[in-house]
């Protein structure tokens, strides 16, 4: 036996650790000695009879771990606090979609005008003002799409022009029957005349008034035609003038205002006084639709002069329309084919009697 066989720091009364018989019988039946041994081949080897085998030792087995659980936790997060880059992003966000959504509506707008004017080169176009049903006896005069005639920059001063236009009518029917509460109430001597003239008002004013200035105004802004707006400027001045004399009140002219209504007021009688206050809220409108027409002048005299038109140029368009216009045409086609026959005939006289 070496020297290394011994354990020098054991007691020596005990039995020293590499004195087990196991490892030393390992050790002894081994023929090449420890370098040729191989631990792990006892488990595939039957040993042989009459001799001792290695014990296999497992290998040690760790504890299975638990699951992590998190523990609740008694405190509450910290409140949202919104920064302040994020309200500017989304208004920043707002105000993009808002402009696409505008973009994208001027963008319908203008395909369905242009589809709408390709239509008209085919003449696809149908009268469709005034909005009479089809079984009407008449049909629609005018054709009027706002859409499709005027520019867009110019759409809303139109419209306006007609809302202008529609407040005039009811306000005239208004008028009818609040002469109507005037006549039976004993207005006097002037309240037949006042109802009957305002019904006249009414029919003449409707279809004139349509024709003259708000018909003027929109041809004016869908071809840019400075002889409509001068026709406009003419005949709406015109309409300024009158309306403020239908606010004064005069029963010659048909309306009820200012004078007859105060006129009525003095009257004893509560129906009357009644009376006397609708005529003074009519006169009220009156005043009202005069102070909106010289405003709408004022605001279509602007656009005007942006639109470069001119005296010069409504004389060109009146003379260009005067002698492309088929009825003058004919016209004078006539006269001068009577003047020629005319010339003719005396011609042909004048040299019989020299004969």
């Amino acid at each position: 036996m070496s020297n290394f066989d011994s354990n020098p720091f054991a007691d020596p009364t005990d039995a020293s650790p590499f004195q087990d018989p196991s490892v030393t019988e390992a050790t002894a039946n081994s023929h090449g000695g420890l370098e040729e041994y191989n631990p792990f081949e006892a488990t595939n080897k039957q040993a042989a009879p009459g001799s001792m085998t290695t014990p296999v030792i497992p290998p040690p087995v760790k504890p299975q771990s638990q699951p992590a659980v998190m523990a609740p936790t008694s405190e509450l997060p910290p409140a949202y606090t919104q920064s302040a880059a994020q309200p500017a992003v989304t208004e920043g966000q707002a105000e993009l979609q808002r402009r696409q959504e505008e973009l994208e509506r001027k963008a319908a707008e203008l395909q369905r005008r242009e589809q709408q004017m390709r239509n008209a080169q085919y003449n696809i176009r149908e009268n469709n003002w005034p909005p009479l049903p089809k079984w009407f006896p008449l049909q629609p005069c005018f054709y009027q799409d706002f859409a499709v005639d005027i520019p867009l920059e110019f759409q809303r001063t139109v419209k306006l022009g007609y809302y202008l236009w529609i407040a005039y009518e009811v306000l005239l029917l208004l008028n009818v029957f609040i002469a109507i509460a005037y006549l039976c109430a004993g207005g006097g001597s002037g309240a037949g005349l006042c109802f009957g003239l305002s019904i006249l008002f009414l029919v003449l004013h409707s279809p004139f008034s349509f024709l003259c200035w708000y018909r003027s105004v929109y041809k004016a802004f869908r071809s840019d035609s400075s002889f409509n707006f001068f026709l406009f400027f003419f005949v709406f001045f015109f309409q300024f003038i009158v309306t403020v004399i239908q606010a004064v009140g005069i029963d010659q002219f048909g309306t009820v205002g200012w004078i007859n209504g105060i006129e009525m007021m003095g009257l004893p009688h509560v129906s009357q006084k009644a009376v006397a206050g609708c005529m003074l809220i009519v006169a009220a409108l009156f005043t009202t639709l005069a102070v909106l027409d010289i405003i709408y002048l004022q605001k279509v005299h602007a656009l005007y002069r942006g639109t470069g038109a001119s005296f010069q140029k409504a004389q060109q368009e009146f003379a260009r329309g005067v002698v492309t216009n088929p009825g003058v045409q004919t016209a004078t086609r006539d006269a001068a084919a009577s003047a020629v026959s005319g010339a003719s005939a005396s011609m042909f006289s004048s040299g019989g009697n020299r004969m």
